[in-house]
């Protein structure tokens, strides 16, 4: 919501309240009670969004703002012990994503049982919102860390010191790649 906010030519500190209202479904109820007067929505809440009579504003994909949208996070030590599984992990999650990718029906029911709405038209929706973002190789973004980092350097100049590379682990997605398991589900 800030980086939005920042690119937009909004001071996130003084032009607006940022109330936190938990998670996106929490932020929809927030919205229809009037206890806010914008929120960020993913589908298929933009949709329950607009049934309401809101519209949206800014597509925040729109503003090309490098940053973790799709990511998995863990600490060193954890890659270091449990190397084997975070490969295994990776493999899984390209595989997932294949899935969402190109079985539809499957996914719209998945989408369906955890966001426990049913309308056929936000489901399309949200499956076409996620399956152009997710990217066939889920690789971890040097420049969405930055972007983390220049926003923290405000209120922590040291931060501005720090590599966003020391933060990206390349290996285990390079090693899927390698392996040719990408090209094998895309039938490439």
């Amino acid at each position: 919501m800030r980086l939005g906010l920042s690119r937009l030519g909004i001071d996130p500190n003084s032009d607006v309240k940022l109330v936190p209202v938990g998670a996106t479904a929490d932020a929809l109820a927030a919205l229809s009670k009037g206890l806010v007067q914008f929120s960020i929505l993913v589908e298929p809440f933009v949709r329950e969004a607009e049934k309401l009579g809101f519209k949206s504003l800014v597509d925040i994909g729109s503003l090309n703002i490098p940053f973790h949208w799709n990511v998995a996070l863990t600490r060193e030590a954890t890659i270091r012990s449990k190397g084997p599984l975070m490969a295994k992990f990776t493999r899984a999650l390209v595989e997932a994503i294949h899935i969402f990718k190109t079985d539809k029906d499957a996914t719209l029911k998945i989408i369906s049982k955890f966001t426990r709405i049913t309308n056929p038209d936000s489901l399309e929706r949200t499956h076409q919102a996620f399956a152009r973002l997710l990217p066939e190789t889920p690789s971890p973004s040097p420049e969405g860390v930055k972007t983390y980092i220049d926003y923290l350097t405000a209120n922590r100049p040291e931060a501005a010191k720090v590599n966003p590379k020391e933060f990206v682990d390349l290996s285990f997605i390079q090693e899927v790649q390698a392996s040719g398991f990408i090209r094998q589900l895309y039938g490439r």
